[in-house]
């Protein structure tokens, strides 16, 4: 697996977003994808970081879309 590739629940957490809405994003080209069904990986370099508190890890604003890539539509 290449390097920068996590789960999909991986990828959720660090961008402060549902597994849902990393999975559209990869549909729509927001986030690369490698693999199929459980076997998944997402990359995280493509994603925005969400802020978390030092100690808490709470959420502390929700995370940002990836922008979309260059004659991409939105789901």
């Amino acid at each position: 697996m290449p390097p920068g590739y996590v789960t999909a629940s991986d990828a959720a957490y660090y961008a402060g977003v549902p597994v849902g809405t990393i999975w559209r994003w990869a549909s729509e080209g927001r986030v690369s994808k490698t693999g199929k069904g459980k076997q998944a990986r997402y990359c995280v370099f493509d994603l925005i970081h969400a802020p978390r508190d030092d100690y808490t890890r709470e959420l502390l604003a929700p995370g940002q879309a990836p922008p979309l890539p260059a004659g991409a539509r939105a789901a």
